[in-house]
């Protein structure tokens, strides 16, 4: 209660009616996979070409994540989190500079082909000493032998760096803005600190050895980092699920994408994965309930009949299944490439998002980027394809190359469509992100009012975009908050108890026109 205690005029601000809710993200990917370089701490890239300073470009016939992120983008999609993954035995390149370390900023043999440079920093005090140091780190394609690009005959020798970062005047003063803490990633070893900015280098940190005295700086040199090694070994299911272990020291894939930066994360897709590792992908999404999952099928699955994803995958309706492979340009050569169809595919999620919202099926429209499919389908095959779960992907003369079809992995028919899932996917995380005020609140009939209005304006304006079916809210939707929701026994042990009821728009999947022939003669 506020106190009184002088004569005089006060103003208070008060809380009545309903707090609105903020509609969640729908669009945010996360792809897991093998790519050329880079931190196996998921970053969100905007663009392919921001995928390309952070991953690399394509390095391997048989790696598809860098065709997924391209045709994510292509067809609309804004935000994608990269969960580079390694496995065991890969082990990350450094090189020691006196008291400090620099290491390549994630395993592998790529590490190997970083070069790296420690200098005085350009920038003199008066006597004409370096205020500080300068870091520039410069990296190869596999194939390039490296060598110094910073010196002046360096800088005319061919093949160059596909990539070079200059760090220029760092200093050890951590009360600087110049602090290598600051501007380049780093570890302490000492304070058993850790810093990854969000503009932090793509090839490298420091790592400050223990019992180094304040102020020292690292030592002047050129050299290769050495010592990365890959996995021989194809990833597996334990590498997908990412918990630390051999070279890992973080956690990579679905266990990183379990921790808080990462819960906007809406779409996941691993590209030309195994049936093992989709099970996986899938019950993360089960777990995490907010998730949805694009599953690819197997390159050359030219028996349709023996395709059969509930049975060979999993029943749910947290996942989708597309068929088949598609023939897509390669972003570095140009040339044909044949790729999974789910890059493309979660790029129209995101699209239809964008454009209509998360309540339209996300089919019926072209998938750009795709050249030709492995297969071709007709009427016949889709019919027997459809009602198990298989959503293909097909060529129509005159309209191009469309997804054509919706349907989760469910059997059971409440589900059966994509749309439906993730609307509702949406409904429940928006309404659990935007009531998080209502804990420790008094539990009377004033809240149960509040909390009404509030999931109702929310569910209001989702009615009136199109994504509720009726003609009327008391139709759309209802929403009880009362005694007859809540027991005593509930009221006395803290519990809020809320029943929502939504009437979900279905997509029109069989669009049916009779038309007859009217003979009889005009009736007076």
């Amino acid at each position: 209660m506020p106190e009184y205690l002088h004569p005089g005029v006060y103003i208070e601000e008060i809380e009545r009616g309903p707090r609105p809710i903020e509609g969640v993200p729908t669009s945010t990917a996360a792809l897991l996979g093998e790519a050329e370089r880079g931190s196996i701490t998921p970053r969100m890239v905007t663009s392919y070409k921001d995928y390309q300073h952070w991953f690399g470009d394509v390095f391997n016939d048989h790696k598809f994540l860098p065709y997924a992120a391209n045709g994510f983008f292509e067809n609309g999609g804004r935000r994608a989190f990269i969960c580079r993954l390694v496995g065991e035995a890969s082990a990350t390149a450094e090189a020691a500079f006196g008291d400090f370390i620099v290491r390549a900023a994630g395993p592998g043999a790529w590490g190997t082909r970083v070069f790296a440079k420690i200098t005085p920093g350009t920038t003199k005090r008066a006597d004409g000493s370096s205020i500080g140091f300068r870091l520039q780190l410069a990296y190869w394609h596999e194939g390039a032998t490296p060598f110094d690009p910073f010196t002046p005959d360096g800088r005319r020798m061919l093949p160059r760096p596909v990539l070079a970062e200059d760090f220029d005047d760092l200093v050890t003063d951590e009360t600087s803005p110049d602090f290598y803490g600051k501007r380049v990633p780093y570890i302490d070893l000492e304070k058993s600190e850790t810093n990854q900015g969000p503009e932090s280098s793509a090839l490298g940190m420091l790592v400050r050895n223990a019992g180094v005295a304040p102020g020292t700086r690292p030592a002047d040199g050129a050299q290769l980092l050495a010592g990365g090694a890959d996995d021989q070994a194809a990833l597996g299911v334990n590498d997908y699920a990412g918990a630390r272990a051999g070279g890992r020291g973080t956690e990579q894939g679905l266990a990183a994408l379990e921790l808080d930066p990462y819960r906007d994360v809406a779409l996941v897709h691993a590209p030309s994965i195994s049936t093992d590792i989709a099970k996986t992908v899938i019950a993360h999404c089960e777990n995490m309930r907010f998730r949805f999952a694009v599953v690819d099928c197997d390159k050359g699955q030219s028996s349709t009949t023996a395709l059969d994803p509930r049975s060979t995958v999993q029943d749910s309706s947290y996942a989708a299944f597309y068929y088949p492979w598609i023939v897509s340009a390669d972003p570095r050569t140009g040339a044909r490439k044949m790729i999974p169809p789910g890059g493309q595919v979660l790029g129209v999620y995101a699209r239809t998002d964008v454009e209509r919202g998360v309540f339209k099926a996300p089919a019926n429209e072209i998938a750009r980027g795709a050249l030709a499919l492995e297969y071709e389908i007709n009427d016949r095959i889709q019919d027997d394809l459809n009602p198990k779960g298989v959503n293909v992907v097909r060529s129509f003369p005159g309209r191009g190359i469309r997804v054509w079809g919706a349907r989760t992995l469910t059997s059971n028919a409440l589900w059966k469509y994509v749309s439906v899932r993730r609307l509702f996917i949406f409904l429940e995380r928006s309404i659990y992100e935007g009531t998080q005020w209502v804990v420790f609140e008094p539990n009377d009939d004033r809240l149960w009012a509040r909390v009404i209005d509030t999931i109702r304006l929310f569910l209001r304006g989702q009615w009136r975009l199109g994504a509720l079916f009726g003609r009327t809210e008391q139709e759309a939707f209802f929403i009880t908050c009362d005694r007859t929701t809540m027991s005593q026994d509930d009221i006395l042990n803290g519990r809020l108890i809320c029943e929502i009821g939504i009437a979900p728009v279905r997509p029109a999947e069989f669009v049916i026109f009779r038309i007859f022939q009217n003979t009889a003669e005009a009736q007076r």
